[in-house]
């Protein structure tokens, strides 16, 4: 889909992370590792609550980040750059599911690591090192989070996404819509769907204070 000049002006002039990702576009490396540090941990969350294993999230992460610095080339501002990355996440982790489900457990591997060697291009060493550059997330160990969680990994992949987006990213219909490639009504209903999920699985903790 092409996307008209005053269309990508209208993304530049209202989203400060679009103006960044077009200097990224420039070859500019600390527009890309302020991109990085912004939304790395982001990143990382929504995946692990996708994937379900955080060494794995961490992996995928540095994929998305490695997809973001390649396509920069080519990057025309569409929508804000939350959704356009969040697109690839999207992409990244369904792709992961889709390895998990057929050989049950996945390795992410890095052509850098195998050669011992580090790309001279300083962008691409960001990007190859950005795992390393995630801060630990804090657990959550309250009961109370560990029961939400357990709520959200119950629901279906889409629902889940959804969620996700809606909750930690605070994404519009239309982001999210644009996110996962689905209508705004479709993605209305698999809200609703999901938090119609999430109550009856809270339920019993919310009512008797047993976990469900």
């Amino acid at each position: 889909m092409s996307i008209s000049e005053s269309t990508a002006r209208r993304y530049e002039l209202q989203d400060p992370d679009v103006r960044l990702m077009l200097l990224v576009r420039d070859d500019d490396a600390s527009a890309f590792e302020e991109l990085m540090l912004r939304y790395q941990r982001r990143v990382v969350t929504v995946l692990e609550h996708l994937v379900s294993k955080r060494d794995l999230a961490e992996d995928l992460a540095q994929d998305v980040f490695m997809r973001v610095y390649r396509s920069r080339k080519t990057y025309v501002p569409g929508s804000r750059f939350s959704t356009w990355l969040f697109t690839i996440v999207n992409n990244v982790a369904s792709n992961a599911r889709r390895s998990l489900a057929r050989r049950k457990e996945v390795q992410v591997t890095n052509s850098a690591d195998q050669s011992g060697s580090q790309p001279a291009d300083p962008l691409e060493r960001i990007a190859t090192a950005a795992s390393g550059l995630m801060p630990t997330r804090q657990l959550d160990k309250s009961e109370m989070g560990s029961i939400v969680r357990q709520a959200v990994q119950s629901l279906n992949e889409r629902q889940r996404m959804a969620v996700l987006l809606a909750k930690f990213e605070e994404m519009s219909y239309n982001d999210i819509a644009e996110t996962m490639g689905m209508s705004v009504q479709a993605i209305k209903s698999l809200l609703s769907r999901a938090r119609a999920n999430l109550k009856d699985a809270l339920q019993p903790y919310l009512q008797e204070g047993t976990v469900p």
